[in-house]
């Protein structure tokens, strides 16, 4: 094998590998918009789960990037331990599609598929369209790669070494080591069944040895979710473990199989002409089997693998971002938008639900002061500012990824929901420290001023009120609108009731400058409280729009 056929073959390997990745980009860009939409219509049926994840994977053309959004979606509670035993076995029928592919014999119109594709990609002025003509451009060329790493292996056949090789890998144990070697080290195993289908197109090896080879390439695949699961809570790393005992089991089986029945010869008969296509078949016939013996007791594989990982005596805190630096690491994106919208938005559900404790308590700090509820506010305070930061810190990840603009137009929109909850929180806090100036000063107020402040803690509440409720678009806005004005109004009013005690001066000169100061962060409030209720109702309408596709 002379050093132009070692050029040939890594650049056809070139090729082969960046066709992939084209036909794997494009298909996320068509289909990554209504993955949510899919998760969301899962339920526990494992036959629906099966077809969903294989439907996936035939779409994205990686089952490790299928099992990397499931260990992902497990981490942040978006998925349960066992919906995901169901996705993983479709995972393994679905990644079989690239193997099938290659099976074709279209050497001679692979550069006129590539050639189309090319076409639709430059002169298409419709995104969907452009995103079919990179699918079909990246088809044509891994069929081109596929070619020039076959022709470029001929010279090969007349070597005794390269034979000899290829002769040990008859013994399982071998070729299971091999094929799971090399795919753990490419990290995906629809290039090196691909890289093996070239093998046997050029004569150097043989079904009765490609098999074994091709049960470990099964089990190397699940080396990318073995990473991306380091760092992730205990149900995400159960996942790797259900993959990883899904393609153990069906390898053990199989090679039983095929050490004890004539199954290669069978195998053989269907295409024998056609190495690729008798390597494909394999690997579609021992994904399908193993998933049909092992559906029954899929149930018994979680629990199996939380037997394997049990629950520690006492969990460490993960760093909360954690999940998205693990998937953004994996260089598989699909799914991380949609894992990222669902899991901010949690947090700033959470944020929400401190910052109404907050008003809530600091108003209550202004009629009767308690040092204990004061630390409590203040650690909310803190806890809310935490989670505006590491919210943010996400928002800014995220968008470094290629997004969609409804997807950048939602993140941009959460990052300012972000804002104006914490600058409510910021006014909650204030309140809560002119409290303690009152209390430590022992300075009065009146009974007017209390009244005022117990209408004060009813407007701010009523305002927040309105976003647990499933309001229309108008609904929402009208009610945002009106307690805004409300605020407006009272503030005013309040103001000349102040400046009227001062004349008549019932109250101290210090508490009317806290009073004041009181007042417009009461105001200000109103008005956060509005930017929310626009930002809510734009966010709804967004998300319905993602969850539907462009």
């Amino acid at each position: 094998m002379g050093i132009e056929n070692i050029f040939a073959l890594l650049g056809g390997l070139a090729l082969f590998l960046y066709g992939m990745h084209m036909m794997s980009i494009n298909l996320e860009g068509i289909a990554g918009n209504k993955l949510k939409s899919i998760l969301e219509k899962l339920t526990a049926n494992r036959f629906l789960g099966v077809f969903v994840g294989a439907g996936i994977t035939a779409l994205i053309q990686s089952s490790s990037a299928t099992t990397v959004m499931v260990v992902s979606f497990v981490n942040s509670g978006l998925m349960t331990l066992q919906q995901t035993v169901w996705i993983i076995m479709g995972a393994n029928i679905g990644t079989t599609i690239t193997g099938q592919l290659i099976a074709l014999d279209v050497g001679l119109i692979a550069p006129l598929i590539a050639f189309a594709g090319v076409v639709m990609v430059m002169f298409s002025k419709s995104k969907k369209l452009g995103f079919i003509g990179g699918i079909v451009a990246g088809l044509g060329i891994l069929f081109i790669g596929m070619g020039i790493m076959s022709d470029s292996m001929l010279p090969l056949r007349d070597s005794q070494a390269f034979i000899n090789l290829m002769t040990t890998f008859k013994n399982p144990f071998l070729g299971i080591m091999a094929g799971a070697l090399f795919t753990a080290v490419i990290q995906s195993s629809s290039a090196s069944v691909g890289i093996l289908q070239a093998l046997a197109l050029s004569g150097l090896i043989g079904l009765d040895s490609a098999v074994y080879v091709l049960f470990g390439q099964n089990i190397g695949t699940c080396i990318t979710a073995v990473l991306a699961s380091i760092g992730t809570n205990r149900n995400a790393k159960r996942t790797t473990v259900i993959h990883l005992l899904f393609n153990i089991i069906g390898t053990i089986i199989f090679m039983v199989i095929c050490m004890t029945t004539p199954f290669v010869s069978v195998m053989q008969s269907f295409t024998p002409t056609n190495p690729a296509a008798q390597i494909a078949n394999v690997h579609t016939v021992f994904n399908i089997t193993t998933t049909l013996l092992l559906l029954p007791f899929g149930n018994y594989l979680a629990k199996l693998a939380i037997l394997i990982l049990p629950d520690k005596k006492k969990e460490t805190v993960e760093d909360e971002d954690r999940w998205l630096d693990e998937i953004m690491n994996s260089n598989y994106v699909l799914g991380t938008s949609i894992l990222a919208i669902h899991y901010i938005g949690q947090e700033i559900a959470e944020m929400y639900k401190l910052v109404y404790e907050n008003i809530e308590m600091s108003f209550d700090l202004l009629q009767n002061y308690d040092e204990d509820k004061f630390e409590k506010v203040k650690m909310n305070e803190d806890r809310i500012d935490q989670y505006n930061y590491q919210s943010a810190k996400k928002i800014s990840k995220v968008l470094s990824i290629e997004q969609s603009y409804k997807e950048v137009k939602v993140l941009n929109d959460f990052f300012r929901t972000l804002t104006n909850l914490e600058r409510i929180g910021d006014h909650a806090m204030n309140f809560a420290e002119y409290a303690q100036t009152i209390d430590k000063n022992e300075w009065d107020v009146t009974d007017a001023a209390r009244n005022e402040l117990n209408l004060m803690k009813n407007d701010c509440l009523n305002g927040l009120d309105i976003f647990r409720h499933d309001l229309s678009k108008e609904e929402l806005l009208v009610k945002a609108s009106s307690i805004e004005q409300i605020i407006d109004d009272s503030t005013t009013k309040y103001r000349s009731n102040q400046i009227q005690r001062m004349n008549d001066h019932v109250c101290q000169i210090e508490t009317a400058i806290l009073y004041s100061e009181l007042l417009s962060d009461y105001e200000r409030i109103g008005d956060h409280i509005l930017n929310l209720a626009e930002l809510h109702t734009n966010l709804h309408e967004l998300q319905i729009e993602l969850s539907q596709g462009d």
